[in-house]
C-alpha cells in the first residue's frame, strides 16, 4: 500500500480526518493507514512536517486543510484543489493530475470543487484590499502559507504531491490578526486570543463572523475526510 502523508496546519483541522492513533514519532496514523503530522501555521513548520511524514516511509504528501479566498466567486466552505502552488517569489508546483482527479471525481458528488493555483505566503492577508491585489496580479484563486513548502518537500524527493484546501474567509472578509495570533502552533489559544481581543476590541466582529464562515468551512472538511475512506 502507497503511504499518504497528510499535514494540517492545526490541530481542529487533523480533527476533521476523524480517529487517529499518535505515534512514539509525533506523527499519527488514520484510519485508512494514512500519516498525519500537524506542523502549525507557516511554511517552514509545514516543511519540517512534511519532512518528518517523508523520514516515516510516506510515498505521496497531501497539504490540509482551510485557506482564505482571493477569487470573490468564492465562498465559506468552497474546496480548491488546485492545479499548482505557487509563491510571490516564482515557485510553482503542479500537483499530481491523476491524483488530483481521482480526489476530485470523490468529492465532487458531496460538494463544488474549484481548481486554479493556490498562493502561498509566509503572512496572513488580512485586508480584503490586499486580497483583491493578489488576485489580480497572481490569479491565484485561495491563499494559504503552507502548501508551497510541502509541494517543495515532496519535489526534492521525487513524490507526487496535492493541496486540498476549503475556504474559510472569503475575498471581502477581513481576517482578524487575534486568530491567527492566538493559533501559531497548532491549537488556538484561548488565553491569547482573549488578550489581543481586549488589545483590538474592533476585532470582535470580523471574528464572529469568520466563526460562521469557519462552520460552514468544518462542514466541506468533513465531507472530504468521509468521501477520502468512503
Amino acid at each position: 500500500m502507497t503511504i499518504v502523508g497528510v499535514v494540517a496546519a492545526l490541530e481542529a483541522e487533523a480533527r476533521t480526518l476523524g480517529p487517529k492513533v499518535r505515534r512514539g514519532d509525533g506523527l499519527s496514523t488514520l484510519s485508512d493507514g494514512a500519516l498525519l503530522a500537524v506542523s502549525g501555521i507557516g511554511g517552514s513548520q509545514a516543511a519540517a512536517a512534511a519532512g518528518s511524514l517523508v523520514a516515516a516511509g510516506a510515498k505521496s504528501l497531501m497539504s490540509f486543510g482551510l485557506a482564505g479566498g482571493l477569487d470573490p466567486r468564492l465562498t465559506a466552505g468552497s474546496v480548491v484543489l488546485p492545479g499548482n502552488v505557487i509563491s510571490r517569489d516564482g515557485a510553482s508546483f503542479r500537483a499530481a493530475e491523476t491524483w488530483r482527479e481521482q480526489f476530485r471525481l470523490l468529492i465532487s458528488a458531496r460538494l463544488d470543487v474549484v481548481s486554479g493555483a493556490l498562493l502561498s505566503m509566509a503572512q496572513p492577508i488580512d485586508a480584503v484590499a490586499d486580497k483583491a491585489r493578489l488576485f489580480r496580479e497572481t490569479g491565484a484563486v485561495a491563499v494559504d502559507m503552507e502548501s508551497v513548502s510541502i509541494a517543495e518537500v515532496a519535489a526534492a524527493h521525487g513524490l507526487p504531491f496535492i493541496a486540498v484546501r476549503v475556504i474559510v474567509d472569503t475575498a471581502q472578509d477581513v481576517l482578524p490578526s487575534a486568530v491567527v495570533a492566538a493559533s501559531r502552533d497548532g491549537e488556538v489559544n484561548v488565553a491569547r486570543l482573549v488578550l489581543r481581543l481586549a488589545a483590538k476590541p474592533t476585532d470582535l466582529m470580523a471574528l464572529l463572523r469568520l466563526a460562521r464562515r469557519y462552520r460552514a468551512a468544518t462542514r466541506s472538511l468533513q465531507s472530504i475526510a468521509l468521501a477520502r475512506v468512503a
